[in-house]
């Protein structure tokens, strides 16, 4: 059985930074493409960033355009855990942030939910302004 965990969503202001972590458990984490999704109230779930295993140490990293160059996603695959360091939060960052896992790699669905298989509970982060 699949199992992800998110934790270290929580309130923080505008600007500062959070980490999230996702904890993976019953799946070959190794090969399997990690997603980061997010939905805020009202709105449909949206894309953050993947990591996509080329080898067990060497993965691409994708990001929305939204959150390029403040979010990071890094990857441990000793420890079967992918991570969100997200930076210069803005108060559009409030959501649920959801980590994704996905056997198949379809190049076609790497931003969307449909191109996921396993999703954990999801997380709240909320940035007030």
């Amino acid at each position: 059985q699949v199992l992800l965990v998110e934790s270290g969503g929580g309130l923080v202001q505008a600007g500062d930074s959070l980490r999230l972590s996702c904890a993976a458990s019953g799946l070959p984490f190794s090969s399997y493409r990690m997603g980061w999704f997010r939905q805020a109230p009202g709105k449909e779930r949206e894309f953050v960033a993947a990591s996509v295993p080329i080898t067990w140490s060497v993965s691409n990293t994708y990001y929305a355009d939204s959150v390029k160059g403040r979010f990071t996603l890094s990857r441990d695959n000793a420890k079967n855990a992918v991570y969100l360091q997200m930076n210069s939060l803005k108060v559009d960052d409030t959501a649920v942030y959801y980590c994704t896992a996905d056997p198949r790699g379809v190049d076609g669905l790497l931003r969307a939910p449909s191109g996921y298989d396993y999703w954990g509970q999801g997380t709240q982060v909320t940035v007030s302004s």
